[in-house]
């Protein structure tokens, strides 16, 4: 009997302290793994099925890149990831009236109809990839349309127009969708910008690097996935990859990666031997886990005028530490760099910012807001004068380079097409400033500057209502 009770009192002892465990740990935030329910549904309703019959037929190309897709070995279908509710913002009603249709083969609206969105967005990915999800939608690339609106002055002047911006800065950007007669207005459509704002209340298109139908980590992980935003004068990053020694080893040795490795185990030195963009910020590396937070690893902001820490971001601050973020870089490249090798880089670039900063941004912008306070320049619209310009030109085109080829190992791009610029912009623009100081003379304005028609409105879905 003795031995029943002492039996029983363990096994209270034991459930008691379970609870305790859980509700304190509970209590305390902590980080407590979670059981993955992962099932795949072989058989599909037949909602899925005219899906993928009728869209073979009338978009063979769809449905030949999600028949190679991870998703169709999954059996993710179609109707996953565009089912929406009737009353959802974003529903296709043009959609709808196909089932009215009974001349088709699935004209039936009794039997067949279901609601879809023509928009897959972030929020309908969560649904299997919260993690990422929940990443990218705390990175500047999901919040990036109200960074340009904060800080952009062919926005805020107005100084472009709108078809300009729908065709250029909207397309890596992302525009606000909007629907219009029951479909999704073209004035706001196609588009796959990383911070488009979509009718559901999510931020984004995950298509913007895993391009649909494929979805194909392949394809994300290539530098040129990259490239199709972040290219040309002012963030080259593409061109400077590609001239670094990391894109040497990927023109010589790239199709030797493999490239299709599970995610969050894609190692250097195993699947490939020299690294991508996404290798570097984005995927997992030794203790480093897998981020969709591109903000992450970043100890400058080197797109901003005036470099400063992620954290003094003023449009948009990071929630990250410097010094942690550049430990973190720091334990990616040491997967084939040794320490000496990686410290003393990274000194470079600290100082290479810090001769950007002292040397050219700061006098310019000394000398700039000398000419607005002397009532030399007209400080109501932005780019109608030329010293505007000019000023703009030497921070986001030749200070940009200059930072981002030191930053990722491209001499002719830190220096010719860098800092050599640098200085021969800063010269005639110091010329120019001193001599309408000299005179007192204003700045010529441009009058007709061209297509200045903008709509300077924030958006509201960002900004909120603009009082009247």
């Amino acid at each position: 009997m003795k031995r029943i009770w002492k039996a029983a009192c363990a096994v209270s002892c034991t459930i008691l302290l379970l609870v305790c465990t859980n509700a304190l740990s509970q209590s305390q935030g902590q980080n407590m793994p979670k059981d993955k329910e992962f099932r795949i549904e072989r058989s599909m309703p037949r909602e899925a099925s005219i899906c993928i019959e009728c869209h073979k037929a009338e978009h063979p190309g769809i449905f030949a890149d999600w028949a190679a897709s991870r998703h169709a070995n999954a059996n993710i279908t179609c109707y996953d990831c565009h089912k929406a509710d009737e009353t959802d913002p974003d529903v296709d009603k043009e959609h709808f009236k196909y089932y009215d249709e009974y001349t088709r083969k699935y004209g039936d609206k009794d039997f067949y109809k279901v609601p879809i969105s023509g928009v897959v967005t972030p929020k309908d990915c969560s649904r299997c990839h919260p993690d990422e999800a929940k990443q990218y939608s705390v990175s500047k690339h999901a919040n990036t349309m109200e960074i340009i609106w904060k800080i952009d002055p062919w926005l805020n002047d107005g100084m472009n127009s709108d078809l300009e911006r729908a065709s250029g800065c909207y397309y890596c950007h992302g525009t606000v969708l909007k629907m219009k007669d029951g479909q999704l207005d073209p004035d706001t459509w196609p588009n796959v910008g990383v911070g488009r704002i979509n009718l559901d209340g999510s931020k984004g298109s995950c298509t913007s690097c895993h391009t649909r139908h494929r979805f194909s980590l392949m394809e994300a992980r290539k530098p040129e996935a990259c490239g199709q935003c972040h290219l040309g004068p002012d963030h080259p990053q593409i061109e400077i990859y590609m001239e670094s020694k990391h894109g040497d080893i990927y023109t010589a040795f790239g199709d030797e990666y493999n490239w299709t490795a599970a995610p969050g185990t894609w190692s250097a030195g195993v699947d490939f031997r020299g690294p991508t963009c996404a290798s570097c910020h984005m995927s997992g590396t030794g203790k480093v886990l897998t981020s969709h937070d591109v903000t992450e690893r970043l100890a400058w902001e080197l797109q901003a005028p005036l470099t400063v820490r992620p954290q003094d971001f003023k449009p948009f601050p990071a929630k990250t530490n410097w010094k942690n973020e550049r430990a973190k870089m720091k334990e990616v490249c040491k997967q084939c760099h040794g320490k000496t090798w990686v410290d003393g880089h990274f000194d470079k670039q600290d100082r290479v910012i810090e001769e950007y900063n002292e040397v050219y941004y700061k006098p310019a912008k000394k000398m700039l807001d000398d000419l607005y306070n002397k009532n030399l320049l007209d400080n109501t619209r932005f780019f109608d004068e030329h010293l505007e310009v000019e000023f703009y030109e030497l921070w986001h085109h030749e200070g940009r380079r200059a930072r981002m080829g030191a930053a990722m190992m491209a001499p002719d791009y830190a220096w010719w097409h860098g800092f050599y610029e640098c200085k021969n912009r800063y010269n005639q623009y110091m010329e120019e400033a001193r001599k309408l100081i000299e005179k007192n003379e204003k700045a010529y304005k441009y009058p007709d500057f061209p297509n200045a028609t903008g709509d300077t409105t924030r958006p509201e879905v960002i900004f909120g209502k603009t009082p009247e």
